[in-house]
């Protein structure tokens, strides 16, 4: 049971796979993996302009903290300036946090600005391949299209194609009644002469009228056979006569001798 069903599944499969091979057509499939790639580029692209848009952020943050920064010096130096110490000791504390967050925020603007030159070189060099992609796909495409076109023609030209062996199998099923047809007439018309079929119009001859036509048409043939024999052997004009007004037979009939001959003057 598990070696036949095995043997069904893999003939299901093959079918199948005959069977998507005949509905596939490579320009769509051309078409759909070229809008696969313009979608994954699209992607690319979008992630490029994610990260670029972090890395202003960042620089956005380190120039207001870089102000922070200065103005803290400042500070600083007006308390130093006034007498007062501890406030110029406050303003500086603040200062050196506020570089600590510069520097974590300037190794972060370094690594956002890396990762932007990879996907920028990336989102490039796909841009090539679906561009080479494209210029290939056309190319495949045309060539498929005119092989396609190359090949019906022949087709139509063999008549091995689909449309035009339709229409030799009308054209044959037509010589085929048509000579049907011819033959029945024929039988009929055999059988109508031989007196085997009474024709109810009375237009057919009696069996006694063919038989006469037929000994009458071989008398014809004869007497004509004769008169050819007559004028390759030179014959006179007057065997001549003699054959056309020959007997039955087809035997020339001999004149008398006392029969008197006159000229024409």
């Amino acid at each position: 049971m598990s070696g036949v069903m095995k043997r069904m599944g893999m003939i299901f499969r093959a079918k199948a796979n005959k069977a998507l091979d005949r509905a596939e057509d490579p320009r769509e499939t051309l078409d759909y993996s070229y809008q696969k790639q313009l979608e994954l580029l699209q992607k690319v692209r979008r992630g490029v302009a994610d990260v670029a848009t972090s890395r202003k952020r960042l620089e956005l943050q380190l120039n207001q903290l870089q102000q922070q920064s200065g103005k803290l010096e400042d500070q600083g130096r007006k308390a130093l300036a006034l007498g007062r110490e501890d406030l110029a000791r406050e303003a500086l504390s603040r200062r050196a946090a506020l570089q600590q967050q510069v520097t974590d925020l300037q190794t972060q603007h370094a690594t956002l600005q890396g990762e932007e030159e990879k996907l920028t070189l990336a989102a490039q060099r796909l841009q090539a391949k679906v561009d080479a992609f494209r210029t290939k796909k056309e190319t495949i495409k045309a060539t498929y299209t005119a092989a396609q076109a190359q090949t019906r023609i022949g087709e139509a030209f063999s008549g091995i194609s689909e449309e035009m062996g339709d229409v030799g199998l009308a054209i044959q099923r037509a010589e085929d009644k048509t000579a049907q047809l011819q033959a029945r007439a024929g039988a009929i018309d055999e059988l109508l002469a031989s007196g085997a079929l009474d024709d109810p119009s009375g237009l057919a001859k009696d069996d006694i009228q063919t038989e006469l036509d037929r000994l009458s048409g071989g008398t014809d043939v004869e007497l004509e056979l004769q008169r050819m024999k007559a004028e390759l052997a030179g014959g006179t004009s007057a065997d001549r006569q003699a054959i056309e007004g020959g007997t039955g037979e087809g035997r020339p009939q001999q004149q008398p001798q006392d029969t008197p001959r006159f000229d024409k003057q």
